[in-house]
């Protein structure tokens, strides 16, 4: 197994290049992943899952800045983002409507992934 630092930086990696591309509009979370799915075969398999996982992640956030500051949505997640995001966003509040995004983008991140693990392995 890799070294914990060395999964972190995998995470990292995966989120921000998941992020770049999941700002396209009309990339999903599906497309991001089948696009980047060729750069984890070097990796071992658990640092190219933890990628993996963070490029899906990566763009599911992408998506909802393109609904926010432009009101298309990358994918159908981010539909009801455009409604609240974009109007803060036109009345001077985009800042204020990433940030509660990038937010909930991650405590529903850390939510599924430790439930996840719970229904999996009950010990966890």
């Amino acid at each position: 197994m890799l070294p914990i630092p060395m999964n972190l930086i995998y995470a990292f990696i995966g989120a921000f290049i998941g992020t770049l591309i999941g700002v396209l509009p009309g990339l999903g979370p599906i497309a991001t992943i089948a696009m980047l799915l060729p750069a984890t075969y070097t990796l071992p398999p658990v640092g190219g899952l933890i990628m993996l996982a963070g490029i899906y992640y990566g763009s599911q956030y992408g998506g909802s800045t393109t609904a926010i500051l432009v009101n298309i949505p990358g994918e159908v997640s981010s539909v009801v983002t455009c409604l609240d995001g974009y109007q803060m966003a036109r009345r001077g509040r985009a800042g204020v409507a990433l940030t509660t995004a990038a937010l909930a983008s991650f405590f529903a991140g850390c939510v599924g992934t430790v439930a996840g693990g719970r229904i999996r392995n009950p010990a966890f």
